[in-house]
């Protein structure tokens, strides 16, 4: 009889982990420039938009799709097969044989820690060009152009292609996108990343441990600086998220020294615990009066 497959705590913590994070800034912001703070010799730059002369002369190396099938085929030589996938999906051990034979040889990603993928937009362009041209997005009665089933099948490719990302356990995987200021009926601002269709957005801060947003803050003298925001509960209504409970509010905008912070030693379960909630009024009012 096979042992219960359990995973001791021992071994859990044992384990290596990848950071996987999504960074959403406005265009122009220096996203891309982020690539000067990681070590070039263990980060491959996954370079989608083509738009490089922000980092040019920055020794790493690079890999350039220009299609969605290419897209999904470095996932998976990244990535590795799925075994709960059939022959005939993407991301399956078929997929992984058929792009090995095609790469070579996986271990050479081996010397890469971290993969930066630059950027989430035009993956997701790629993506919907992809599926405008897929059966689902034609009227079976008609043969017309379904624009609905064209953004059904982008999410599912989108996620599907996230997802296989995030499962990449040993690697950081660090998403940029683009972050698009909008106002709703109510006249109100907020903030959405700049990705073709709904449901990727939604899903998105789901799937990744970090959700960061590169902003443009103010000083009280005027001065404007940048700055890294990472908590969900920010003044400025800005996309932020932490699942390591080792970052404040707002972190320099220096990437490489914010996975270093990530990967430091755990909180203490106290403090991991302190949502910052202000203290309960008989607490207060009873330290007032001592």
């Amino acid at each position: 009889m096979a042992a219960l497959p359990i995973i001791t705590a021992e071994q859990r913590m044992a384990e290596k982990h990848g950071i996987k994070m999504c960074i959403f800034g406005k265009s122009g912001i220096g996203k891309t420039s982020l690539l000067w703070t990681m070590d070039p010799h263990i980060t491959l730059f996954f370079d989608l938009e083509a738009g490089d002369l922000a980092v040019e002369g920055w020794p790493g190396d690079t890999i350039r799709p220009r299609t969605w099938s290419e897209c999904r085929d470095f996932a998976v030589f990244i990535g590795g097969p799925n075994p709960a996938l059939r022959d005939d999906q993407s991301f399956s051990q078929a997929h992984y044989s058929a792009i090995c034979e095609k790469f070579g040889d996986p271990a050479a990603l081996d010397k890469y820690q971290t993969i930066f993928v630059d950027s989430l937009t035009v993956a997701g362009r790629l993506c919907f060009h992809w599926c405008k041209g897929q059966p689902q997005a034609f009227s079976e009665k008609s043969g017309k152009a379904d624009i609905r089933g064209a953004y059904g099948l982008h999410g599912q490719e989108m996620i599907a292609w996230l997802t296989h990302l995030q499962h990449t356990r040993g690697k950081n995987i660090i998403f940029v996108g683009i972050l698009d200021e909008k106002v709703d009926d109510f006249n109100k601002r907020f903030f959405a990343p700049q990705i073709e269709g709904a449901k990727t957005g939604l899903e998105l801060p789901g799937i990744v441990d970090e959700v960061i947003t590169l902003a443009e803050l103010q000083a009280e003298d005027g001065n404007l600086y940048r700055m890294f925001v990472c908590q969900t509960l920010n003044p400025w209504g800005y996309p932020a998220k932490d699942r390591s409970g080792r970052l404040v509010m707002v972190e320099e905008p220096h990437l490489g020294r914010l996975m270093t912070k990530i990967s430091g030693p755990v909180r203490p379960i106290q403090e991991r615990l302190d949502y910052g909630q202000p203290a309960p009024a008989e607490t207060t009012t009873a330290t007032a009066t001592n």
